[in-house]
């Protein structure tokens, strides 16, 4: 896993990280204060904050798994 991404790769990563993570926090919010019902959403609260938790672990990193896959990304 060597670097793949540069500084404008890594900050975008980091953003998308920090969004997701906000996401899945004000999922939480929305499900803990009775406004949508059933267990099934906390499965998207778990895969925001997974996502957003690997998106930031990439930009610390340095490593990218879609451009490890061949991948161009813009960034």
């Amino acid at each position: 896993m060597e670097c793949n991404i540069g500084e404008k790769g890594k900050a975008a990563r980091l953003r998308l990280g920090l969004m997701a993570l906000a996401g899945a926090l004000a999922l939480a919010l929305v499900i803990l204060g009775g406004f949508v019902d059933g267990a099934i959403w906390w499965y998207g609260v778990g895969g925001a904050a997974f996502g957003g938790l690997f998106a930031i672990w990439e930009a610390r990193t340095g490593w990218c798994i879609v451009r490890a896959m061949g991948f161009k990304t813009p960034l």
